[in-house]
């Protein structure tokens, strides 16, 4: 583990293996620990930075709501520091929307984009909504709000099937700030719609999506892909793409990479 001081906030990073340079950028309540299998997978190939996003892992918060351009400005920092000037990079859901705003704000830097169960839209009404509840909720029941919240990323006939998985996730995101989670929560809800990136084919991007993903709809996910170049791969599963389907998706991003 490797920390680096932004705007006097201690931010945690791993930087691992040689070659071309690959950020895994974890989601909402998850931290860089989720990509361990995938670092000892293709360390031996690439050079593999993985981050906590602000307020999550060993990342300290920032204030009181943790926009998407300040991630993302937080991974150019990373990079600059290692003196990497092109990357790819796969983002698992809110690492997904800081991967776009990374590519919006550093077009230069960004080689290829893995959106993994992410969308390149901003919430709807109904999901901003949402979001405003969840700040509520976990307010009042920090602890039943993220054993749900976890629970409910995995299809629902994977739930028993992964039963011990769900648990050490609930452990990690257990270990996220009140802070962390209300300042990513109103990131998310104020985060631009950035669909344009992905008509505009200036990099290649890969979609990865689950067609029983409960917290993002699969039917309308697609249709921001149509008449575009961006690649789609579609599993079977939930949200946890990179738990409900490793292997295929360790062959999916080789593949990509």
């Amino acid at each position: 583990m490797k920390t680096l001081l932004y705007k006097n906030t201690k931010i945690s990073y791993t930087d691992s293996g040689q070659g071309t340079a690959v950020v895994f950028l974890h989601g909402f309540l998850e931290n860089k620990t989720m990509w361990k299998d995938y670092v000892s997978f293709f360390s031996d190939q690439y050079r593999i930075i993985t981050i906590d996003l602000l307020g999550h892992g060993e990342s300290d918060c920032l204030g009181y709501i943790h926009e998407m351009e300040e991630n993302a400005n937080i991974v150019q920092e990373i990079l600059m520091h290692l003196k990497i000037e092109k990357t790819t990079i796969i983002g698992h859901s809110m690492g997904g929307y800081v991967g776009l705003a990374f590519a919006e704000l550093y077009p230069a830097a960004i080689k290829k984009l893995v959106l993994l169960n992410s969308t390149a839209r901003e919430d709807s009404p109904e999901k901003k909504l949402n979001r405003t509840r969840a700040i509520k909720a976990v307010k009042q029941n920090y602890i039943g709000f993220v054993s749900l919240a976890i629970a409910n990323l995995f299809s629902e006939n994977n739930r028993a099937r992964f039963a011990k998985e769900i648990e050490k996730a609930k452990t990690i995101a257990l270990k996220t700030p009140l802070q962390g989670i209300i300042a990513s929560l109103e990131g998310m809800k104020v985060r631009k719609d950035r669909e344009a990136l992905l008509q505009k084919n200036l990099f290649p991007v890969l979609l990865v999506l689950g067609k029983k993903d409960p917290v993002l709809n699969y039917d309308d996910t697609v249709t921001q892909v149509e008449d575009t170049t961006v690649e789609l791969v579609t599993f079977e599963d939930g949200h946890m793409s990179s738990i409900e389907n490793k292997e295929e998706l360790k062959i999916v991003l080789s593949r990509f990479l």
